[in-house]
């Protein structure tokens, strides 16, 4: 029989999802999204120039570079700003990156033009999946401020080619588990970062066993666990967009 959840989830039950467009006025497109207690500002801003290395390197289009923090105050004890430390750590070199890529995967460069899309997202309060929240939350921030290009005929089509989203799963206990809290994932055996557009193509598959091993069996499972959940996700992604975009 299953372990109940902490939170009364069924294993395959995403967190409830929260949605809040233009929390960031002066941002070109923002969104505030909530995984269950996760919450992240996501904000895009659109600048009209491409990076130096694509100018030197004669590359067309334009780029999407993504910046990640966690606020000090969004976790249980203070969490140092990197700045403070003199240098950025690994994981949040590693979530940025990971966030550019996810949007660069939807994206029509050339479409876009010379223009540079800078994605900031900010974790205000972490209880796990912050790095699936930001992806989820970036594409719609993105999808916002690309629609003033639009519609100030600065680039003449939509150069989204699809809509993406990102959730975590699990091995909990020997149970496969989607969108892990941070109990949840703290006790993972196993866990998963998946990345996937809304036509059900994958842009990442991060995975790990934290405390074991994990079959191919197992890896399937928590995959179509991960594509039931980015398709809730991807509905809910289309329903936000339908009544925030003009």
């Amino acid at each position: 029989m299953p372990t109940p959840r902490l939170d009364a989830r069924s294993a395959h039950q995403l967190r409830p999802l929260t949605l809040a467009a233009n929390i960031a006025p002066y941002a070109a497109g923002s969104v505030l999204i909530g995984f269950g207690q996760t919450r992240v500002i996501c904000a895009a801003t659109i600048e009209p120039k491409v990076p130096s290395w694509m100018r030197q390197q004669g590359v067309s289009g334009g780029w999407v570079t993504a910046e990640y923090s966690m606020l000090p105050y969004s976790t249980l004890d203070r969490k140092a700003r990197d700045i403070s430390k003199g240098k950025i750590d690994g994981r949040t070199i590693e979530i940025q990156r990971l966030i550019g890529r996810s949007i660069r995967a939807v994206l029509d460069l050339k479409k876009f033009g010379e223009h540079t899309l800078w994605l900031d997202c900010d974790v205000l309060q972490a209880d796990g999946g912050t790095r699936t929240a930001a992806i989820t939350g970036a594409y719609l921030a993105a999808r916002l401020a690309v629609q003033k290009l639009l519609n100030a005929k600065k680039i003449t089509e939509n150069p989204f080619t699809d809509s993406v989203a990102a959730v975590s799963v699990g091995l909990v206990g020997g149970e496969a588990l989607l969108d892990l809290n941070y109990l949840e994932d703290k006790d993972a055996e196993v866990d998963a970062n998946i990345v996937m557009t809304g036509r059900g193509d994958f842009v990442e598959v991060q995975s790990s066993g934290e405390q074991s091993t994990f079959s191919h069996a197992q890896l399937q499972s928590l995959l179509g666990l991960a594509q039931q959940g980015l398709t809730e996700l991807t509905a809910l992604q289309a329903e936000f967009l339908r009544q925030h975009l003009s």
